[in-house]
């Protein structure tokens, strides 16, 4: 039976993909595996399978494909992540393929049309995105693909769902308002300004979290071990979630604005914020640019561990990354598939499925030993619960305040 809870949401998300690209064209762009950097365009139902391994002899291997928008399997962050769990699948199942297939403008619908467009061309196709919630549909009438659904539960193109998972989908989602948690915890820790700031793409419910969780974490700080940072937010560049909430921070408004990802970065930066979380995707990319172009800056990377984009010349600005873990969710999803033993679900994951967290190792971060001790101590607190930190439907900020007095 389909009810429709959830069809403000997928509306209100068609709108704020306009923010990302405009139109509602369907061209796609397929990846090249052996050189993510390299894209030839072409229309998303006509691509190729491009193997990730030198064995495609067999037929007994997958057809894989991943559909990302708008930036590609190359963004050194969300998709990429994904990415490289089918990658580390095909590792050990080499007459496996995948094909990374780029849908250009970030519009909801023409997501949804160019998984329709490739359907029938493989045996599963992961999605990365809440823009590709709408594929109940494509899933009814295509019993025998299964899908990989990352950030989001599925629903029907007109934005109803079911009392019960889709038997051939397996839809990941995270609390990753449990990362942004140690992120703002981190961030407090370590300011010498004592103003810090959180940067996103698009008010998704995954990039909410993130921004709840890193409040949280900078309130959790204050009040436990007495820091005094401020989160800063800049007006112009508040968000609106998909329910038309504003709420607040700062968001560029699309994951693959670089320019603009810089000018968010800056204008913090004039503020006096010398710790930034960025959750931005490609657009991120800027704000790593603007830290790097200044002096005392340090930046917390965002879903994988981000040290190595943080190089700048001798030094990195990387702080430590917050980290939700895809891929090998995503690789134990495929492993279900090739041994029978898939189930269709809406798994929500977090701390306690390891799946949640932030980057601690040496060489990889640059935490102080003292803080890296207390976020620890904290995220204890956050995986067996005593702790919950506020998320984009759960808990506000004011709520979490209240809730340690």
């Amino acid at each position: 039976m389909k009810k429709k809870l959830l069809s403000l949401l997928c509306v209100a998300a068609m709108g704020m993909t306009l923010l990302a690209g405009c139109g509602s064209s369907t061209s796609a762009t397929t990846d090249s595996t052996s050189d993510a950097s390299t894209e030839t365009t072409t229309d998303a139902s006509a691509s190729s399978d491009t193997t990730a391994s030198t064995d495609t002899s067999s037929d007994e291997g997958l057809k894989i494909a991943i559909v990302s928008s708008p930036s590609g399997v190359d963004d050194g962050s969300f998709n990429e992540d994904n990415y490289n769990g089918i990658l580390k699948f095909i590792e050990e199942s080499p007459n496996s393929t995948v094909t990374p297939v780029k849908e250009e403008t970030g519009d909801v619908a023409a997501c949804i049309k160019t998984v329709s467009d490739i359907v029938a061309d493989y045996d599963v196709i992961v999605c990365c995105g809440f823009q590709f919630a709408g594929i109940g549909d494509i899933a009814d009438a295509n019993p025998d693909v299964k899908f990989i659904l990352v950030d989001s539960d599925p629903t029907y193109a007109d934005g109803s769902s079911k009392d019960t998972p889709f038997d051939n989908i397996y839809a990941m989602t995270f609390k990753e308002q449990e990362s942004g948690f140690c992120a703002g915890v981190a961030a407090a820790l370590t300011t010498k300004s004592n103003k810090v700031a959180v940067v996103n793409g698009i008010a998704y419910p995954s990039n909410v979290n993130y921004q709840y969780g890193f409040e949280s974490g900078v309130i959790y700080a204050n009040k436990t071990y007495g820091t005094t940072a401020e989160c800063v937010e800049l007006d112009s560049y508040a968000g609106t979630d998909v329910t038309n909430a504003n709420v607040g921070g700062n968001y560029v408004g699309s994951f693959s604005d670089e320019a603009t990802g810089k000018t968010v970065g800056q204008n913090l930066i004039k503020e006096g914020c010398d710790v930034i979380f960025v959750a931005a995707g490609g657009s991120g990319n800027g704000v790593f640019t603007a830290a790097k172009e200044a002096e005392g800056v340090y930046v917390i990377g965002c879903d994988v561990d981000q040290y190595d984009d943080g190089a700048n010349g001798d030094s990195n600005v990387i702080l430590t990354s917050a980290l939700k873990i895809m891929d090998k969710n995503v690789t134990l999803q495929l492993e279900n598939i090739a041994n029978g033993s898939f189930k269709g679900d809406n798994a929500l994951l977090g701390a306690d499925t390891d799946s949640t967290g932030y980057v601690s190792e040496s060489g990889r971060c640059q935490l102080t030993d003292d803080a890296i001790s207390k976020i620890d101590e904290a995220f204890a607190k956050v995986k067996d619960g005593s702790i919950v930190p506020a998320s984009n439907f759960g808990s506000t900020v004011e709520d979490f305040e209240a809730s340690l007095n």
